[in-house]
């Protein structure tokens, strides 16, 4: 047994995960973003959940100021406030990470933001306008 490799293993087992696109280790990786308290050993696959979150909260947030029908700064700032909220009660209390591991608080509540600015955006002007515009 010098290769490296545990009996068990078939040897292509690993090339047959990456042939069918990794798809085990995205489940994975959502079961460990919806379990609390998750070791996460690859920060980029933290940072990406963090950034899907964000576009998943724009979205929602974007059809709803659309159908309630809120207008101007005050729905901004309402967004701005949930969506860095939820988002920094998620990897500070659920997830309790070590923020300092990924440059500070601020990188991670701005990881992802603008984009998702962007979105809540025009989800927020495409409801708008199709339901409220004569």
């Amino acid at each position: 047994m010098s290769g490296g490799r545990r009996r068990d293993d078939p040897p292509h087992s690993q090339h047959h995960a990456v042939a069918n696109g990794g798809a085990a280790g995205r489940g994975s990786v959502w079961g460990k973003a919806l379990r609390s308290d998750s070791a996460w050993h690859d920060k980029d696959e933290f940072l990406d959940v963090i950034y899907w979150f964000r576009q998943i909260i724009a979205v929602i947030l974007g059809i709803i100021w659309g159908v309630v029908p809120l207008k101007g700064f005050v729905g901004i700032a309402v967004f701005c406030l949930i969506n860095a909220g939820v988002l920094y009660l998620y990897f500070s209390s659920f997830q309790q990470i070590d923020e300092e591991e990924y440059g500070g608080t601020w990188e991670l509540t701005k990881e992802g933001f603008m984009t998702s600015f962007a979105l809540f955006l025009v989800v927020w002007i495409i409801f708008y306008t199709a339901i409220h515009y004569d």
